[in-house]
């Protein structure tokens, strides 16, 4: 173990060490950050003096319902009663910057939901969007009921409910497709940069013949095992500083965006898509099974050639076991319970994008959960075995790629 942990030492140090690791898990999630809070609140203060507005209603009907819908978008409003003379009297206080507007509505307001707006300047296209979206629906609200229709009910976006004949997913009502669809296509890109890694780490090596002096001082599986330890110690590092930032955007940056600019508080509902400590836990799980499973094949490929180019043509079966997963999670999230679904997602190579998929909109069950856990633990072995082996004899070969043939006989003579 004194060896394999030199190995992982070496190859986590070395990674966490180099400027690209620096710039994309620390400096990536500041400048996502940044990206995002810096321009709202730099925007925020600057549409702050324009946010008291005049509002006029000649309906004499819009009112109630409109005002609290434009506060709760950040806006200060003044009901104003509508007379000929009130249009200069609100210019004349615009023009004075005593107002930063005044929202006009008339009975077209009702009829189209068009309304106008005056201002000295242009509101942002979130603002307009805001108060466009809540006239309108407001407008709408007051007609639905004038024809005795459950306005709010209706305007909310109804209820579907979900009863499941079988015991197999019932109780999910609404499946997070995102979360589902999102964290598959994050294991699939993490498998293939740190697999991949496994792979010319190993090829480095060889080419250089570092590797000769390497083997002298320990088994050839003590390398693999450390160079699959190391970069995946790497990986869990990377995922840890990410999801650390996430929180932090959830948590402090997200209500600063809110504070500064109040339109945009829908963003809070964004919350409850965030996954709990339980699909976390599953989700590093799932990475860990799949990183094992992968790395295994890639440091085999990276063992049995000689150069990038020969990497490069061998490890398309590897990356096709990658690739189709993720080809199929769409289907798989929208059809989660039928027999070819649950085949796919119960697949040793496939299980953990699929198997994911599955468990983050609640239509696995845990003896599915389980029983997917105890097929990649075996395969987790099975790839050890073959390519611990494959490792043995490749990595101290030298000449052209060795044919199927020449690979198990690799196999059954180590």
């Amino acid at each position: 173990m004194s060896n394999v942990w030199a190995v992982i030492r070496r190859e986590y140090l070395q990674r966490v060490r180099s400027k690209w690791f620096i710039f994309s898990t620390v400096g990536g999630p500041l400048f996502m950050i940044g990206l995002m809070v810096i321009p709202a609140l730099t925007a925020g203060r600057a549409e702050r003096a324009g946010r008291n507005i005049a509002l006029v209603d000649r309906t004499e009907v819009l009112y109630e319902r409109l005002i609290p819908r434009l506060e709760e978008s950040g806006l200060t409003v003044t009901r104003e009663a509508w007379s000929e003379d009130v249009v200069p009297s609100l210019t004349q206080k615009v023009t004075d910057e005593e107002l930063g507007g005044f929202l006009l509505l008339d009975d077209e307001t009702l009829s189209s939901g068009r309304a106008t707006f005056y201002g000295s300047k242009t509101p942002s296209t979130l603002q307009r969007v805001t108060m466009r979206a809540a006239v309108s629906r407001t407008a709408l609200e007051k007609i639905l009921e004038d024809r005795g229709v459950d306005a709010e009910s209706l305007m909310s976006g109804g209820e579907l409910r979900v009863e499941m004949l079988s015991g197999e997913g019932a109780g999910f009502e609404d499946p997070q497709f995102l979360v589902a669809y999102l964290g598959s296509f994050f294991l699939y890109m993490m498998f293939l940069l740190y697999s991949v890694s496994v792979m010319r780490a190993t090829l480095e090596e060889k080419t250089s013949r570092v590797v000769e002096v390497v083997i002298s001082s320990m088994k050839p599986w003590h390398l693999m095992l450390g160079k699959i330890l190391g970069v995946g110690a790497v990986g869990l590092t990377q995922m840890a500083v990410w999801f650390g930032s996430g929180a932090i955007l959830a948590g402090a940056a997200l209500p600063a965006m809110i504070a500064a600019r109040p339109e945009v508080a829908t963003l809070a509902d964004m919350k409850e898509l965030l996954p709990g400590a339980g699909l976390v836990g599953l989700f590093l799980i799932f990475f860990l099974f799949g990183y094992f499973i992968f790395a295994g094949l890639y440091a085999a490929v990276g063992a049995m050639c000689n150069t990038d180019e020969e990497a490069q043509q061998a490890q398309f079966p590897v990356m096709l076991l990658v690739i189709v997963p993720i080809l199929l999670v769409m289907q798989t999230i929208q059809s989660p319970g039928t027999t070819l679904s649950v085949s796919l997602s119960l697949f040793p190579f496939f299980s953990p994008i699929l198997m994911f998929a599955r468990v983050s909109i609640g239509a696995a069950p845990a003896w599915q959960i389980l029983l997917s856990f105890v097929l990649m633990g075996l395969t987790v072995v099975g790839v050890a075995w073959v390519a611990g082996r494959i490792y043995k004899v490749g990595i101290l070969m030298a000449g052209k790629r060795p044919t199927l043939p020449e690979l198990w006989r690799w196999v059954r003579e180590a």
